[in-house]
């Protein structure tokens, strides 16, 4: 009964989509490998030998929800990586990350999740999915506000990051950032650390993506203001439950159960690594 409740929640939480991709993204790399479909509800990134391709938000944000639907490559996927991510430019950039790491046929795929500010990252966490995610959309999405980062899978929540500032961690809050989006290739570390490269036979590889969401803070560069603190810029929605949003008793035992079973990777706990000692939020509540 618990569990039917803890769905029931989801699906009335799931966001509304409104997307638009020839209205709010930008193809920034690959030339016609990226291709808008549908009538701007589907944009299908491809890769060949020769290049990947990508794309990027027309807006900047400070603050958000941020949804994607993506249907990652089937099959001989070793070797790529596709991305939905939000990041700032520049040497101190910030950065929050969803990456997919591709696999040989039959194995399953990898989700890396960073964290960087001020240029920073080494926040690695890595988990495998319980679905197949090149057999049908699934949605992928970044909560951030001033407290935390929440990192969901269809709704479910997979990882947290806390603000830790009071102990001298750096948290991405003063940058605005836009929304990215690619595929492309990385087979010298993407799959078991290099050892599997992208069979190039097997090419073009394609990732769909579609019901591209942002329920967020658009911010002017011109004005340097945010539309939830003024009016000089648009607002994308009116519901903005997201600013404080954190995990109930519900979302903790979500998050509980995904690590417990799928996670294979967690800086906080890789001493070979950190061998002068983890970074001082790896000690405090991962909720």
């Amino acid at each position: 009964m618990l569990l039917q409740l803890s769905l029931l929640a989801l699906v009335l939480l799931s966001p509304v989509w409104a997307d638009n991709f020839y209205q709010d993204a930008t193809v920034t790399f690959g030339d016609q490998r990226a291709q808008i479909q549908d009538g701007g509800r589907l944009l299908a990134l491809s890769l060949d030998k020769i290049s990947g391709s990508g794309f990027q938000s027309k807006n900047e944000y400070l603050f958000g929800r941020f949804d994607m639907q993506l249907k990652l490559v089937p099959g001989n996927s070793a070797g790529t990586v596709t991305t939905f991510l939000l990041s700032s430019q520049g040497a101190g950039h910030d950065e929050i990350d969803f990456e997919f790491l591709g696999n040989s046929s039959g194995k399953p795929y990898t989700v890396h999740t960073n964290v960087y500010s001020q240029g920073k990252g080494n926040k690695e966490q890595q988990f495998r999915l319980w679905f197949d995610p090149t057999s049908s959309f699934h949605t992928y999405s970044i909560v951030w506000n001033s407290q935390r980062i929440i990192f969901l899978v269809d709704n479910i929540p997979i990882r947290v990051f806390n603000n830790h500032e009071a102990l001298g961690v750096a948290f991405p809050k003063n940058q605005a950032m836009r929304v990215y989006a690619s595929l492309w290739n990385a087979d010298d570390w993407a799959t078991q650390g290099g050892r599997v490269k992208t069979d190039w036979s097997m090419a073009p590889f394609t990732a769909s993506y579609r019901n591209f969401n942002t329920n967020a803070c658009v911010w002017s560069a011109a004005t340097s203001t945010s539309s939830c603190g003024g009016s000089k810029t648009e607002s994308v929605n009116n519901d903005q439950t997201w600013q404080s949003q954190q995990l109930n008793a519900n979302g903790r035992n979500r998050v509980r159960w995904v690590q417990q079973k799928y996670m294979i990777y967690n800086y906080c706990a890789d001493a070979n690594r950190f061998s002068q000692g983890f970074s001082p939020e790896c000690k405090r509540s991962r909720f």
